[in-house]
């Protein structure tokens, strides 16, 4: 089993209610991302934290691997450069009651961010390049104790 941390600023409404995870399959330009690029490693089983305006706002499990889809009609203008074709993950979400603001934990969690594709800025922003990342057990150990503590 795999951690992964999604940002979902502009979709998060569409993403949790639908049960998915969506993402173009390259960049505007035409070159890869790396965070498009982690839909393909999502297995079945796998915990997917939903980050949306500025909380952990819900969890999910991962209910399928990656597969070709349209972008959802839901979208709207959401993305309107995004090709028309992506990856969808079917994702199994529930929305936290206590959400937790990592950026009033950065002392706990700063040592425990991956020093590359970090989801977070070291203020504890998210950062808005990252779509999809893995993120360790410990940071997700991290984040678990906090939604039950605070």
């Amino acid at each position: 089993m795999r951690y992964w941390w999604v940002n979902q600023n502009q979709t998060y409404r569409h993403e949790i209610a639908g049960g998915y995870l969506w993402s173009p399959k390259r960049k505007s330009n035409g070159g890869i991302n790396p965070y498009y690029e982690s839909m393909r490693e999502v297995s079945p089983g796998d915990i997917v934290l939903s980050f949306a305006d500025t909380h952990i706002a819900a969890i999910g499990i991962a209910r399928s691997h990656c597969y070709e889809c349209p972008k959802p009609a839901e979208f709207g203008s959401a993305g309107m450069h995004w090709d028309a074709v992506g990856w969808k993950v079917e994702v199994r979400f529930a929305e936290l009651s206590n959400r937790v603001r990592p950026a009033d934990y950065m002392e706990i969690l700063r040592p425990r961010l991956p020093d590359r594709y970090s989801p977070l800025l070291p203020d504890g922003r998210g950062s808005q390049a990252v779509y999809l990342t893995e993120i360790s057990s410990p940071l997700f150990e991290a984040l678990r104790e906090l939604n039950t503590t605070t």
